[in-house]
Order: C-alpha cells, then structure tokens, then sequence
C-alpha cells in the first residue's frame, strides 16, 4: 500500500520547521522529505540531513532535467523537492511530508493531487516578528523583508486543506498529529488496509 504525502507550509517565522521536527521525532512512521537548496548552511545544519546545499549552477541542471516534484526561489535562494526521492519512499508505503512555501505547495497539489496541505498561522504579527527577532539569524533589512511578504504568504492560508494556528506549541502540535491520524483513517485509505476484515464481517 502506497504512503500519503503531506505537505506543511507557513510564513517565515511562524514555527513550522519546529512543528514538523516534532512531529517526525513523535511519529515514527512517518518522515521528512530533504530539500535541496542554494542558500548556504546555517549553524548546526548538516547537508543530508537538513538540506542538500548545492550550487545554482547544479540547482538549474536538475531544475532542467525535471528532477524536482516542487521548486521556487525564496528570499533570492532556490529551493526543490527530488520526484524520485519522494516517489520511492512512496511506493515503499512510508507517509512523507514536505516543509515547503505556497508556492512549492500548489506545484505539488498540481503535479500530486492526493496530496493533503496543512498551513500553520502566526497567533499574531507581533508574535510573528518576536520570532524570527529571536531565532537570531537575521539582519534587520531581511527581518523586514520577511514582515513584509508574510502577508502575501499568508493570503494563500485558503489554497489549503487544513490550517492550524501555533500559538501553544504543544497544542498546535497535537492539532498536526491529529491532521495525520485523519488522513490515515481515510476512508479510501482504511478500505484498502482493512480489507482481510472487512470480507470476514461481511462473510
């Protein structure tokens, strides 16, 4: 049986890269797809791991060969999802998920429909700023960058299936393993899962 593919998006700042490392740290059947990106590493992130760092140069080669399932430029960084990688994970029945934009979002929805999306809100703008002040890797101009094109991000909340609001971390986090255990419990999902029980009840 094939694997669900999530995809979780939010503004910068909001706390989904922290929500889904969570979730995956809680969830063992379930995991994160590893993006590949032009941006340099930050402190404590480890290629492979957080992100495959590549050149622009190697990123438009793959980008032409049709490599990435999703791709977009952020904040004049490119960023995209390996199909291959995504696929086999898959096909092998285990669930992925992918912390990406809206943009890379709606390639994903277009290009794999029975994907289910997820948006995480900022509780405020105030809260919004207070975070990536204190996450403490970045200038004051891309701090007011990122206020700035948080609206345009956040206008995008109803393109989604589910949409959740991390105010209370831990809170919002159930809210997200709950999303999972929906999907899961599917119809179409436990249909095909159940169906040794399902022909004996019927029998």
């Amino acid at each position: 049986m094939s694997g669900s593919l999530f995809i979780v998006a939010a503004p910068s700042g909001a706390g989904k890269t922290s929500l889904v490392n969570a979730l995956v740290t809680q969830q063992a059947d379930i995991t994160l797809s590893v993006s590949h990106t032009t941006r340099a590493a930050r402190a404590g992130e480890v290629d492979g791991k957080d992100y495959f760092f590549v050149s622009q140069e190697q990123f438009s080669v793959m980008q032409g060969e049709g490599a990435f399932l999703e791709s977009a430029t952020v904040f004049d960084h490119s960023y995209g999802t390996s199909s291959e990688a995504v696929f086999e994970q898959l096909k092998s029945g285990i669930d992925v998920i992918l912390e990406i934009d809206w943009q890379g979002a709606e390639q994903v929805r277009r290009n794999y429909p029975d994907s289910t999306s997820v948006f995480i809100l900022p509780p405020s703008k105030t809260a919004l700023e207070q975070r990536l002040r204190g996450r403490g890797q970045d200038d004051e101009a891309v701090i007011a960058r990122r206020m700035r094109d948080a609206e345009n991000e956040i206008s995008h909340y109803v393109e989604f299936d589910y949409l959740i609001v991390n105010d209370d971390f831990d809170v919002a986090l159930s809210e997200l393993v709950a999303v999972i255990s929906a999907r899961r419990h599917s119809m179409a999902i436990q249909k095909e899962l159940q169906a040794p029980l399902l022909k004996t009840l019927l029998a």
